[in-house]
């Protein structure tokens, strides 16, 4: 994947290659940077950088049961600590971190101000990261799957307007709107940082085909939709992603 800058509303989106000695740009307070890994082709072993992680992720690492989940959470976890590493010129072994209420990892004693923001994401074989200086992100990447109802669980969890457009979607097309919609969805919530805590049902973002990523309405507070941009993020067929960033 070549870096690829989307600008808009004065932001601007910077997609990353995760490769085999690679360095963080310079991060402007404009700009919100997105790495990705692909697992199968990237030719980064979790064996050799099981070493950066800290006693309790180590031990988290131990209780996934399948090789697969632990091999992703110790590639995610050890190339976020090489990117803030790289971004704040600390060494990536080194870092500490608090956690808020909802379980969202921060960094301890960031110092200087604006403050790096990051969120991770990783479903089947991608990982994605995304770094903003003082302002809130939210990054989702989902594998589509088609072995349940769309319908039912957008019943559950969408909103009204949600659940009538999908419910129009041909059924070829429905699961890849449904995952289109949910990573938009997710990816605003851990902006928000309430998880799934906050209602899903509460806002309302795009989810058709060619539509641009959006935020569309905010609910109690209508006014709250304007304050955020939402992008798609380039992942490989079979994947959807979404990325949303606070505004000033």
């Amino acid at each position: 994947m070549d870096p690829q800058p989307t600008t808009g509303d004065a932001l601007v989106v910077r997609e990353l290659p995760i490769t085999p000695g690679f360095a963080a740009p310079v991060l402007a307070p404009q700009d919100i940077h997105v790495w990705r890994l692909d697992v199968e082709t990237a030719g980064i072993l979790p064996s050799e950088l099981q070493e950066l992680l800290a006693e309790d992720e180590l031990a988290r690492a131990l209780r996934f049961r399948f090789d697969s989940d632990r091999n992703t959470f110790i590639l995610s976890r050890a190339l976020l600590r090489k990117l803030l590493g790289s971004y704040t010129a600390t060494s990536p072994k080194s870092l500490r971190f608090s956690y808020t209420e909802y379980g969202r990892p921060l960094l301890s004693d960031a110092g200087a101000e604006p403050r790096l923001e990051f969120n991770v994401s990783h479903s089947g074989g991608v990982i994605l990261w995304a770094f903003s200086l003082g302002r809130r992100i939210g990054v989702d990447v989902e594998r589509v799957r088609r072995d349940f109802s769309t319908i039912e669980i957008a019943e559950r969890f969408f909103s009204p307007a949600e659940r009538e457009v999908l419910r129009y979607q041909s059924p070829d097309h429905r699961h890849e709107s449904f995952f289109r919609c949910w990573t938009r969805k997710e990816a605003f919530i851990k902006a928000i940082g309430e998880g799934l805590s906050h209602p899903l049902s509460q806002f309302d973002v795009t989810l058709l085909p060619g539509d641009p990523a959006k935020l569309l309405a905010t609910r109690p507070r209508a006014a709250d939709a304007k304050h955020w941009q939402m992008w798609d993020i380039s992942v490989p067929a079979g994947y959807a992603a979404a990325l949303i960033a606070e505004l000033r």
